[in-house]
């Protein structure tokens, strides 16, 4: 049995004696046993499920939401009328208490998307939910926050909730296949016109699904103004959006327990200073980076890591500590291609993807290794996962990325499941995906059989290694012959020379990966 205080937060740890979300653990603990998660890898998966349990939620029942960006069009399924505004507005329409949280988002001439953000929660309003856009940020930060909660009224038994990395957003609902989802949304070029998108969401069902709730509460009870910009006050008052959240109903009870799973919840919450701090996080909330540094303690044999960066010296830091412990160790990271960006942009990215990744090679070459991901017709797959498998024991999907910026900066939340069995099959499925081997009929094969050479993490370590150069060669080689099964390819090492760093430095560190603690913390190093 896996002792829960080697591996997961206790509540000092977590270090935020304002938040509730651990209120209801027994014995004091900062997790909840009894729970059933279940990952569902890439977007169709999560958003059939979605679609499936708000399209029979019932009066009374109970629908919170967070998003990042929304399109109020994307819809769940094939079905026409599966779309987001059909189906929670459909909701709330027959009875259904439909609340959300949207992040307001910069300005479109950025490259966000505040116009799309803002008539998502518009088109959602004029059928009857409540959504809000929620800019309670930090300068240049954002609610980055994933989630969906539903409670039923009369069958707490069915109650669930859904973690990841995956937006109610355009480009979302690819499959195994990574052919793109059919409603797009333009990235960097070599995606294409229809960019792949690898992703990963939990559901979520048992006693965590309180803590969740609570998480969202937390934010919709905040007395702070939704804004503090005098000029977005005064437009939204000129276009009568609604400001001002209403009381949400009184919590009910946590669920009953509903399978074998520990979770613990992490977040990030930044130092808003000034007094405006989040009153349920004074000075913020750092217990992402705290979990992993604490899990990055035990690891002995495997960290698996699927991002959609993987940036910077802090990150390595943890890495490179956890790696010179343990002559042993092994780390694997799938990360995208390319940036999806542009440009500058895309340069300083770049260089804060070599800033975690040279370091690590050069402590250890032949323990670590970074890939990419294409599709069978050549297009690189967008990774926008957030995921983490240690040592089989230890796993969190969530929407916090592996960023100075999301462990310090932007509100992020995470679930860690302490199960061997289920950090496992996580890390199997992933693999089986990526090394080509998913049946095309939905079928579910034998893992022991089909993954027999990755259920050892050293063999999944070579295997993947092997997939990865098949697949480099047959490139370049002119693409001659049958295509290697697969969608592994190494990832490439860019080049930043050092006088093209100096100046990148303040792109990548006050836009692209800013620091969200108080001053003491970051003079220490510390979270």
């Amino acid at each position: 049995m896996t002792d829960p205080e080697q591996w997961l937060l206790t509540r000092e740890e977590r270090a935020n004696p304002r938040t509730r979300i651990d209120d209801t653990s027994p014995d004091g603990a900062a997790w909840v046993d009894g729970n059933l998660v279940v990952p569902l890898v890439d977007g169709a998966a999560y958003l059939a499920d979605l679609h499936a349990v708000i399209t029979a939620t019932r009066p009374g029942d109970l629908v919170l939401f967070t998003d990042w960006q929304g399109d109020a069009d994307q819809r769940l399924t094939e079905a026409d009328d599966s779309d987001v505004l059909s189906v929670f507005g459909g909701a709330d329409e027959r009875g259904v208490d439909v609340r959300g949280l949207v992040w307001r988002s910069h300005l479109d001439q950025t490259g966000f998307f505040a116009s799309e953000n803002r008539h998502f929660g518009e088109q959602l309003q004029q059928r009857g939910a409540e959504v809000l856009l929620d800019m309670r940020v930090r300068t240049g930060g954002s609610h980055h926050q994933k989630m969906v909660v539903v409670r039923h009224r009369d069958d707490p038994s069915r109650d669930v909730a859904w973690i990841g990395g995956i937006d109610l957003a355009h480009n979302r609902r690819d499959d195994h296949r990574h052919l793109g989802d059919p409603q797009p949304q333009p990235l960097a070029e070599e995606y294409g016109a229809n960019p792949p998108w690898h992703d990963v969401q939990v559901r979520i069902q048992g006693p965590a699904v309180h803590a969740i709730e609570t998480v969202f509460r937390e934010r919709w009870e905040d007395p702070t103004p939704l804004s503090r910009n005098p000029i977005r006050r005064v437009a939204d008052a000129l276009r009568r959006h609604d400001t001002t959240p209403d009381p949400l109903p009184e919590q009910t009870s946590p669920p009953p327990p509903a399978g074998p799973h520990r979770v613990q919840l992490l977040r990030t919450y930044p130092n808003l200073r000034h007094g405006l701090d989040y009153p349920f996080a004074r000075g913020g909330e750092r217990s992402v980076a705290r979990g992993y540094r604490k899990a990055l303690e035990q690891a002995r044999a495997l960290v698996y890591v699927e991002d959609q960066y993987f940036w910077g010296h802090d990150v390595a830091a943890p890495f490179l500590t956890a790696l010179e412990a343990n002559p042993g160790l092994r780390v694997m990271v799938v990360l995208p291609m390319h940036p999806d960006v542009e440009g500058v942009s895309r340069r300083a990215e770049l260089l804060a993807r070599t800033r975690a990744l040279e370091p690590l090679w050069e402590l250890a070459p032949d323990r670590v290794a970074a890939y990419g991901l294409e599709n069978v017709h050549g297009t690189p797959v967008y990774v926008h996962a957030k995921v983490c498998v240690m040592d089989d024991t230890w796993s969190t999907v969530g929407s916090d990325n592996f960023n100075r910026r999301s462990w310090t900066h932007d509100s992020e939340l995470s679930c860690v499941v302490l199960d061997e069995e289920y950090a496992t099959a996580l890390r199997l499925r992933l693999a089986m995906e990526h090394l080509g081997r998913m049946p095309d009929d939905g079928s579910q094969p034998d893992v022991t059989t089909t993954m027999a050479d990755c259920l050892d993490p050293q063999g999944m370590f070579a295997t993947y290694a092997a997939s990865a150069r098949a697949l480099d060669a047959w490139h370049a080689g002119g693409r001659v012959g049958a295509r290697p099964p697969g969608h592994l390819r190494g990832l490439p090492r860019p080049h930043v020379g050092r006088v093209e760093a100096t100046a990148l430095r303040a792109v990548l560190e006050r836009l692209h990966d800013p620091d969200g603690r108080p001053a003491p913390l970051q003079q220490r190093g510390d979270y």
